[in-house]
């Protein structure tokens, strides 16, 4: 068969099945050239999902008569001018395909001005220019796509439902809104909004449009530095995940992109705060010279290549853990704002506006004397109990003074600024360590179905899972003992005998020297047996038979050997077996034991399987339970 070339239509139009996938393809190349115009307001309107008309207007910095009609031509660009500056990318777009790939499968109209003279329509059809003609456009860019996929129905067959396809493109939204908090970006589909950004950079109030107020307010901002990185933005608390991995947003150089060493990374810095199978919520921006990334490696720019990956994910996984141990992870239990009333019992404050602030009721003061001062004669504490009592009676005066919101964010208030810790501090030596500050001191007064211990301070009610509160305490005992072992073999007297399948035989045969590079020396014993004769002394002791296998597995689903890996989960499972289970009644110097031991742990306040310990119901909360707050 002679071989010819394609004409260009054709060429865009298989171009068109990398770069156009979707509706939603056409909206992130559409975004990404307005940003890259300089704009700092883009309005997109969908109608049907994408299919039947996209239009982005933006007020960039619009294009010259001449260049219009050659911007829609195959690999046109003004991005890049020679091979240097393939290598160091600044902008979003840079291949010069996007147009001419939408305009091959859309009738297409594009209006642009830069502001000092007459627009510029051009108006396409199929790749081919219909029609061209001055405009009265402003400065920027006005793009109108209709019937995508009109010239080509076997693409459009493949498309989704409305309602999967209005899915892809509110991500593209929102990916952008995050990667760029500094452009105003307003969005509707049929009229109706989709999502709208004030553009003031701020990525918390963008965070807030995407995901929700409540959301935004369990972000916690990090931020480090490197001698070729800088990584900023905001991590969820442990508690607040997700069972998809989509919510992991990684931003490289304003560009958003997806890595699987990156999101790893991110999961091994919430390491066993997070349960099994859930994911958090991260926003992260990257910011690197643009030489040590090169995002010329996938069709949609999606997947990028690192220079230096090892140290840019350690940096990540270091600054997530990091930023956790600076605070306290309890989650609180807090009930939706009741409606204030008027009663007999109750007397109301008034600002100099007379604005009616948070009743106070009258028995508030005798009920909480009495609580407070049997705890304190229970447990001997070396303040006086009256200093304690009139504390109490204080802090909630405190809360009452605020409005509704300021109570909140004061019952929500951080442990390690709590006033007992202040009061005792006095009584402990002066270099307190950050476990003290994390976690607050508390006492057991009794237990709940033989499962959970409930313990109280002058903060409120805590629960605690005492299986779990456990596991961790000896997770990380098992984890400092197998963290460092010797590399030494201890000789069995019986040796240990493995029946596999033949499968399984054959990746032990093929990866015999990776085995015994980790201290296992199978011997072969008949078909598809095999005896092991010694073991590494870092075994845990019960557990040596799972542990082999969980190596064997990992030789076979990823042809090598994680040590550091097979210790953790060797820890993890021992932590589980050995710890005390449900309907399992403690004395009360059990259970103060047990939270003392979890007090002096590095993370106490989720199991290794990510599960939390500790509930913590505060003292407003109980009283507003009760109506003891109206």
């Amino acid at each position: 068969m002679p071989i010819i070339q394609m004409p260009d239509a054709l060429a865009n139009k298989i171009a068109a099945g990398e770069v156009v996938e979707r509706p939603a393809s056409v909206v992130k190349e559409l975004l990404e050239n307005s940003i890259d115009a300089g704009a700092t307001w883009i309005r997109v309107e969908i109608k049907e999902a994408g299919l039947e008309e996209i239009r982005i207007t933006d007020n960039g910095a619009g294009m010259e008569e001449d260049d219009v009609e050659r911007a829609f031509l195959r690999h046109a660009t003004s991005k890049i001018k020679n091979e240097s500056d393939l290598f160091h990318v600044k902008t979003l777009g840079f291949r010069g395909e996007a147009l001419a790939s939408i305009a091959s499968v859309s009738k297409l109209s594009a209006q642009t001005s830069q502001g000092d003279q007459a627009g510029t329509l051009l108006q396409l059809e199929g790749g081919s220019v219909k029609h061209r003609g001055k405009s009265d456009a402003r400065q920027g860019t006005d793009i109108t796509v209709s019937e995508l996929f009109y010239n080509t129905p076997a693409r459009l067959k493949y498309m989704k439902s409305l309602h999967t396809e209005l899915g892809h493109i509110s991500d593209v939204l929102n990916r952008m809104a995050l990667a760029h908090p500094e452009v105003r970006i307003e969005a509707l589909h049929n009229d109706k909004g989709l999502i709208k950004t004030n553009g003031n950079g701020d990525i918390l109030q963008v965070i807030s449009q995407v995901y929700g107020m409540s959301v935004a307010k369990q972000m916690l901002p990090v931020d480090v530095k490197t001698l070729d990185y800088r990584v900023h933005g905001y991590i969820a608390k442990p508690e607040v995940t997700r069972a998809s991995r989509n919510y992991m947003s990684t931003i490289i150089n304003g560009r958003f992109i997806r890595n699987i060493g990156l999101n790893k990374a991110i999961l091994q810095g919430y390491h066993t705060l997070l349960p099994i199978g859930r994911s958090p919520i991260v926003v992260l921006n990257i910011e690197m010279d643009p030489i040590l990334v090169d995002v010329n490696v996938h069709p949609a720019k999606l997947e990028v290549r690192f220079s230096k990956d090892k140290e840019l994910f350690t940096s990540i996984e270091s600054m997530i853990r990091d930023r956790f141990r600076e605070i306290t992870l309890i989650p609180k239990v807090e009930k939706q704002p009741v409606q204030r009333q008027k009663s007999e019992q109750s007397s109301f404050r008034f600002d100099s506006n007379n604005r009616e602030k948070q009743p106070i009721n009258s028995d508030f003061s005798q009920d909480s004397r009495s609580i407070i001062r049997d705890q304190t004669e229970k447990f001997d504490l070396p303040e006086t109990r009256d200093k304690m009592i009139n504390r109490e009676i204080e802090q909630h005066a405190n809360l009452v003074d605020n409005d509704e919101s300021e109570v909140t964010e004061k019952v929500s208030v951080d442990m390690s600024t709590s006033s007992f810790e202040a009061a005792h501090a006095p009584n402990r030596e002066e270099q307190t360590n950050t476990i003290d500050k994390r976690v607050p001191m508390m006492y057991p007064i009794g237990q709940l179905q033989g499962t959970y211990i409930l313990a109280q301070n002058e903060n409120g009610l805590f629960m605690v899972d005492q299986h779990a509160a456990q596991e961790r305490v000896k997770y990380e005992f098992f984890r400092n003992k197998l963290g460092k072992p010797m590399n030494e073999s201890q000789e069995l007297l019986i040796p240990m005998t493995f029946d596999f399948a033949k499968q399984e035989s054959l990746f032990i045969e093929n990866h015999k020297e990776d085995l015994e590079q980790v201290g296992l020396f199978f011997e072969a014993f008949g078909n598809q047996t095999y005896v092991i004769r010694s073991h590494p002394t870092w075994f845990p002791k019960g557990f040596e038979e799972e542990v082999i296998r969980e190596m064997v597995d990992q030789v076979m689903n990823e042809s090598k050997i994680s040590v550091e890996g097979i210790r953790e989960e060797a820890a993890i499972l021992m932590s589980c077996k050995r710890s005390i289970k449900a309907n399992h009644y403690l004395t009360s110097d059990e259970m103060y034991q047990l939270l003392e031991d979890l007090r002096n742990t590095t993370d106490p306040f989720t199991c290794p399987h990510g599960r939390p310990i500790i509930v913590h119901f505060s003292t407003y909360e109980l009283e507003k339970m009760f109506k003891r707050v109206m």
